[in-house]
Parts: C-alpha cells; sequence; structure tokens
C-alpha cells in the first residue's frame, strides 16, 4: 500500500473530497514525523507504536575498496506491532 491508496481508501470511506482527504493525510503524516523528530513516542492503540532510539558509532567498510570507514551514531525510528496486528487472522476490509 502507498499513500495515495490510504488517500483513496479515506475517500471511499469517509465521503471526503479527494483534496481534503489528501490534506487530512499529509497533516497526520506531518504531524508524526514531527512527534518523532522531537523523540516523542507515538502510540497508535490496536496498531503499535514508534520510539525514537540511538543508534551506535561503529566501523564499517566501504564495498569497493575495503577500506574502513566510520559511522557515526544518529537515531533511528523502531516500530512495535499492536496485539490486534501481530495476529493477522484474516484479511478486514
Amino acid at each position: 500500500m502507498i499513500k495515495q491508496d490510504l488517500i483513496q481508501r479515506v475517500v471511499d470511506r469517509t465521503g471526503l473530497p479527494r483534496t481534503r482527504a489528501e490534506q487530512a493525510v499529509e497533516e497526520i503524516l506531518k504531524g508524526m514525523k514531527k512527534a518523532l523528530t522531537n523523540g516523542e513516542r507515538i502510540e497508535l492503540r490496536g496498531f503499535g507504536v514508534f520510539t525514537v532510539k540511538p543508534r551506535k558509532t561503529g566501523i564499517g567498510r566501504n564495498p569497493r575498496t575495503g577500506t574502513e570507514v566510520d559511522i557515526e551514531p544518529g537515531r533511528a525510528v523502531r516500530f512495535k506491532p499492536g496485539k490486534d496486528l501481530q495476529v493477522l487472522d484474516k484479511p478486514t476490509t
């Protein structure tokens, strides 16, 4: 599923005009991105939890030359699925 599929589902299920549904989806995604950028935790009950975890410094290798490359520490988004999402018995529409 891509973002356009998600927008289409909003249109189909709510009857909103496509432009309004697109704005709604965009605002939700912007809000989530902003929260994660600020290091906040996002919990969507029944779906899962998004968190930002620190990533360690490391040493990698350039595959072409074989030389070692320092990998800077950073942050990575992690997702932990909720109970409802972990058990996928049958498809829902």
